[in-house]
Parts: structure tokens; sequence; C-alpha cells
């Protein structure tokens, strides 16, 4: 055996073999990550919390202020994000330039990988037990071109089952934004997203309140429906960083089943200023990390140790 195929498959039981196909795959998804800088993935303990309304602004605002940004949809069986961005290509519509297959553009800066891509009739259910789902995630890592990003948002589905859990597997320096709304039932679940990032050692980049107020259509200003604040007070009991919180807006809602994103038009609104201070705080939350990151790379321990006083 060669010393390049020894290298890539670790010589198990011949080039053929499922351990040798799987450490194949595993070189593929760590050249593709290697070229990513942030990963996020948003993740909610319910549905019906707005967690894709979430990631796709929050990709596209990172998009609108020049970072190479990536929208990956792990949602499997509900994938929405090709809709609200009005994707309709299929995966035949684009050219291959090499064995990998090329994202979705949208714009100048952000590339997009749902399922739907994949399918020639959308409406179509998909019946998948956990081996698959697992599988059909790693490959949008291994077998996707995403080339040098500086953000990859993944959309995750609700709970904390085989999507969360492989996305925390696979991408061990992923870091969860865990979306709630102000609802105590909410607040209990998104309870369970915060103790499974514990459980899987997944560091909490913060939690975001959806739906926090209601945006009169009439005189713009936010009405509490919902109540609010229990957001930051889960952050607090949680000792994680509260991002902050998103009003319901009608014409975001509207604008995201027209696939045309509120966040990209010039209107200036309390969910539009909202979105922007969202950013802000995740661009500063993740500087933070970038930095706390460099020191421990930097450390011959590989930072288990006090950085303020190791010596090694």
């Amino acid at each position: 055996m060669s010393d390049t195929c020894s290298s890539s498959c670790g010589g198990k039981a011949g080039c053929g073999s499922a351990d040798a196909k799987v450490a194949r795959q595993d070189t593929s998804i760590k050249r593709s990550l290697g070229k990513i800088r942030n990963k996020i993935l948003v993740m909610s303990g319910k549905g019906g919390v707005g967690k894709s309304t979430i990631s796709t602004n929050l990709a596209l605002g990172l998009a609108q202020r020049g970072y190479k940004v990536g929208l990956m949809d792990v949602d499997l069986h509900g994938p929405d994000i090709c809709r609200m961005l009005d994707l309709n290509m299929t995966i035949g519509d684009i050219e291959k330039e090499n064995d990998l297959v090329p994202p979705m553009p949208y714009g100048d800066n952000l590339k997009v990988i749902s399922l739907e891509y994949m399918m020639e009739n959308r409406d179509d259910p998909i019946i998948w037990r956990g081996p698959l789902k697992i599988q059909a995630i790693r490959q949008f890592l291994s077998d996707i071109d995403w080339g040098e990003l500086d953000y990859l948002i993944i959309d995750a589905p609700p709970g904390t089952g085989d999507e969360p859990l492989t996305v925390a597997s696979t991408i061990k320096d992923a870091v969860a934004l865990v979306v709630t709304t102000p609802q105590e039932i909410a607040l209990a679940d998104v309870r369970k997203s915060l103790n499974f990032c514990k459980h899987v050692k997944m560091e909490v980049l913060g939690l975001v309140e959806n739906m926090s107020g209601l945006v009169c259509p009439h005189c713009s200003e936010t009405i509490d429906i919902f109540k609010s604040g229990g957001g930051s007070r889960t952050a607090a009991e949680f000792s994680v960083k509260f991002l902050g919180g998103i009003p319901v807006d009608p014409k975001v809602t509207i604008g995201g089943d027209a696939g045309r994103p509120y966040l990209v038009s010039d209107s200036d609104s309390p969910a539009v200023r909202a979105f922007s201070a969202l950013i802000d705080s995740v661009e500063e939350a993740m500087r933070g990390r970038v930095s706390l990151n460099t020191v421990a790379d930097a450390c011959g321990c590989g930072g288990n140790c006090n950085p303020d006083t190791c010596d090694c």
C-alpha cells in the first residue's frame, strides 16, 4: 500500500473497505472545515420559534458586511432556506469545476446548501432514519465546494436529536446560538438545548429571544404580546451571553414567504435594527472567542491552563 493511501485511510482492511471510505470522508471534512474560520450552529429546544428566520437573516447580514458566508440547512425533514431565499435551482443547474458540488450562490458573498437543492420534487417527504441523516450532513461538508469562508451558519431542526448531535461530533469547534421565544414553555425547552450543549461540550455563543414583542404595522411601535425578558433571564441563569431580542414584524414574515428577506431591503424598522444589533453582538462574541483560541493554539499545553499564568 502506498504512503499516500496509508495516510488517507490508515491502511484499514484495504482501500475499498467501509472504514477506509469513512477515513477518506473524514479527511475531506477536515480539509473543508480548515478553510472556514467560524462555525455557528443555530438551534432551538422546540419548533416554531423562528430559527430559520434567524439563520437566514444572520447569514445575510454578515454577507452584507463583506464577510464570505455559507448557510447550511441541516433541517432535513423540513428544509426552508431555499424558499426563504427564493433559490429554485437544482444540483443539475450548476456546472461542476471539480469533483466537489458547488453550493447555490446568493449575491456575491453568500453560498447556500440544502437538501432541496438535491431533490427533483421539493414537496416529496424525506423519510429517513438516523444513519441516512448523519451521512447527508457529513456529505454537506465533504462533498460541497465551500471554499474559504469567514462564517458557516448551520440551521438545525428543533430539539437535540441526530442533526445537532452530528454537527457537534463532526464540527468540533462549532458554537451554538440558541433561539427561544419569551413564553415560559419555550424557555423550558431551551434549557434542554443549553444542557445539550453542556453535555456534548459545545460552547454556547449566546441566546436570542425571537418574537420579543410585535411591531405594529401602522405606527411601528413594539407591543409586548408574549411578554419579554425571559430570554435574558434564562441566559443569566445559565451564565451565557444574551445576544438580543428580535420583535415580530409582519413585513419580515411576508418577505420570507415571498423569498425576499426583509433584511436585504432598504427599510428601517425595529426588526431590521434588532437584526443589525444581533449581528453586532455575534461579531463581538466571535472576535472574543477567536482571541481566546489564538492563545490556546499558541500554548504548548493546548490551552488546558490559565492563559494569564501559563509559562509553557
